[in-house]
């Protein structure tokens, strides 16, 4: 089977800009362009395959019916694992936080959320909200969410391009404005809203909060540092393989290339290619696919090994 592009889905989320649109072009009549769900199975917002045999399919359906296309790690899964997301902050996120498997399966039906974020591109003040400065009660986060001050007990990391952060279930969080990132995460969008800025919907009432959910899952103390399994991978005059996360979930490696890349296909899982910055042309069974910046491949598990070549910054990533 062939690698493919898939028709993303586009959110308008009111903290959304037009990045996504004017540096990555992506075509939508939406005037807000937020987030632009590049690997998505998820009802909310469904791929359509774009080329090859299965155009036109929802990609909902081709991983239900194509098993062997996502790979002998996903054998027994009921739904694809994971999404991923290119995500253009010009106003800050809501502050909140996602809760693991176990509280999700039995509150909610549905699946937890860890994910991991790469940052893209960044103006040069911007910051993001990742975990608590200190370890806090049940009662002050309650307190602190009614009274306003909720951000003064949440540590403010600054942001650079090419920076990671690994946000595990019940890690409070917010991606900051200015911020244009890269998320993976896991197959589910189930999200609990602890405090928003005083912001009204486009029905002009002021969004929904989760607190008591919030308070359920949060894990309120500082958030670990680093990402599980970072490590550099190798290293040659042609390309820099750096993984940049392994977890239960994903595994997401960074590949900076300046010439050529292979990688065999070992049939275990599918390989997620997203290009971040520059260009590249992924050559598999005798076709080439062209890559500029914020396009991805979906290369199936059962496609045989595959080569990039150019000058560009791309994550791989698989399960």
């Amino acid at each position: 089977m062939q690698p493919f592009r898939l028709t993303p889905a586009c959110k308008d989320y009111l903290w959304g800009g037009t990045r996504l649109k004017t540096v990555y072009g992506k075509r939508t009549a939406l005037p807000v362009l937020a987030e632009s769900w590049e690997l998505s199975a998820h009802p909310d917002g469904d791929g359509v395959i774009a080329c090859g045999e299965f155009a036109g399919t929802p990609f909902s359906r081709f991983a239900a019916e194509h098993p062997e296309a996502l790979g002998g790690n996903c054998a027994g899964a009921k739904e694809f694992p994971i999404l991923i997301k290119l995500i253009d902050a010009a106003r800050f996120l809501s502050i909140q936080v996602h809760p693991d498997d176990g509280y999700a399966r039995r509150v909610e039906g549905g699946r937890g959320k860890t994910e991991m974020w790469y940052v893209v591109d960044c103006e040069p003040d911007a910051f993001l909200y990742f975990g608590f400065e200190r370890e806090i009660s049940a009662e002050e986060m309650r307190r602190r969410i009614a009274d306003h001050t909720i951000t003064e007990a949440l540590h403010k990391a600054p942001v650079h391009k090419g920076d990671v952060f690994f946000i595990g279930a019940g890690t409070i969080h917010a991606i900051g404005a200015g911020i244009l990132l890269a998320e993976i995460q896991q197959n589910s969008n189930t999200t609990y809203r602890v405090y928003d800025f005083g912001r009204v919907g486009a029905d002009g009432k002021p969004r929904e909060l989760h607190v008591d959910k919030a308070l359920d899952v949060t894990l309120r103390a500082p958030a670990p540092a680093g990402a599980p399994g970072a490590e550099m991978l190798a290293e040659t005059a042609d390309f820099r393989l750096r993984r940049l996360a392994k977890c239960d979930y994903f595994t997401v490696d960074a590949l900076a290339l300046s010439g050529n890349y292979r990688r065999e296909m070992t049939g275990d899982s599918f390989v997620s290619v997203l290009c971040t910055e520059g260009g590249a042309a992924l050559s598999c069974g005798g076709e080439e696919f062209p890559l500029r910046a914020g396009e991805s491949l979906f290369v199936p598990a059962d496609a045989p090994g595959f080569a990039l070549t150019g000058n560009g910054e791309l994550l791989l990533t698989t399960v």
